[in-house]
């Protein structure tokens, strides 16, 4: 299954850069988060279908993402690290979501099923302090009663890129664990304490997959189609909740984007009995002032296309599309804000 989801994946992206190599002035190039990547290579794929229009989107990681576009490079940065308001206009950039998931621990332990382990915020923080080192530690035991844990070691496996999935699973470690807030923090560019590292979405699900004991963290398109065994995690009411869309639709419902500077917003550990406590939007990043009104157009175009024509890809791939109301937000930022020449470059309909 992850085989063909890989090779869905490398279809979305071959099919954009042989877009992009067409020298087409009307392509579109982008670069940044994986946690996004399966659904815009779909988007991509069904846009050119469309329009005729190509992507060619360069999945590196929200921290390159970030970079090629203060650098020029690209025409869209993609980071699932929201950059705040002063970041933003200190580089003449402005930033809106897109959709929103999950970020998901995912464990490799023989004889365990998905959903079958149940982990706490601060017991998961302990893990990858490196403070609990075997599976069948009384902590993670007590938690597990009826659940054969095998005495094996714990393998950490994170990520080792510059990555808005790390800010988002490193700041949800900050807030329910006071250790790792104080010696680690959150971060897109971590210093580890123990573990190894794997680049990408798709390197922390490979290592995972072939280390015997380990644990890591991914976005949910990533565990779903792997097969991977996820664990429970206990959200702020208490409760041990799955990851899915629901639940990430749970922790999103109270978002206040209309209030929030930049669009700066957070969706962890959110109240509600079904919030999966990991839940996160991922960002478009573009220039305020554009260099030419032709491409700063096209990349709205796509997006804007995405928000009427997108949501069920998104769906089907285990995204959260965003409110109504909040796409409507969003359109109304644009004609304000992106210009070239001192001119909108999209026209609110």
């Amino acid at each position: 299954m992850f085989k063909n989801f890989v090779a869905t994946l490398s279809a979305g992206l071959i099919l954009a850069t042989g877009a992009a190599s067409a020298a087409n002035a009307a392509d579109i190039s982008g670069a940044g988060a994986t946690f996004p990547a399966p659904l815009y290579a779909k988007w991509a794929e069904i846009y050119k279908k469309t329009t005729g229009v190509g992507l060619n989107y360069q999945a590196i990681g929200s921290g390159g993402g970030i970079k090629q576009i203060k650098a020029k490079t690209v025409d869209f940065g993609a980071s699932d690290k929201p950059l705040k308001l002063a970041e933003l206009n200190a580089a003449g950039l402005y930033q809106f979501p897109t959709v929103m998931g999950g970020v998901v621990p995912i464990v490799n332990l023989p004889g365990v099923k998905p959903g079958q382990i149940k982990l706490t915020g601060a017991l998961l923080g302990d893990i990858f302090l490196g403070k609990i080192r075997k599976w069948n530690d009384p902590r993670i035991a007590g938690l597990n009663r009826g659940v054969k844990l095998p005495p094996l070691p714990i393998t950490v496996v994170h990520r080792s890129d510059g990555s808005g999935t790390s800010f988002l699973f490193t700041t949800y470690l900050s807030m329910k664990n006071p250790g790792w807030a104080k010696g680690v923090g959150a971060s897109d560019a971590v210093s580890w304490p123990t573990g190894i590292g794997g680049k990408g979405n798709d390197g922390v699900s490979a290592f995972v997959k072939q280390t015997m004991g380990s644990i890591g963290y991914v976005e949910y398109a990533y565990a779903k189609q792997n097969k991977a065994t996820f664990v429970l995690l206990q959200n702020m009411a208490g409760q041990f909740v799955a990851p899915g869309a629901a639940n990430f639709a749970a922790a999103a419902a109270g978002a206040q984007w209309s209030k929030a500077p930049g669009n700066y917003v957070l969706l962890l550990d959110q109240a509600g009995p079904k919030s999966w406590p990991i839940t996160g939007a991922t960002f478009v990043l573009v220039y305020k002032a554009q260099a030419d009104a032709a491409t700063g157009a096209g990349v709205l175009k796509f997006f804007d296309w995405a928000y009427k024509g997108g949501d069920a890809a998104a769906a089907q791939l285990d995204y959260v599309p965003l409110p109504a109301p909040v796409k409507a937000l969003v359109r109304k930022q644009w004609a304000a804000t992106v210009k070239a020449g001192g001119r909108p470059v999209y026209v609110s309909k």
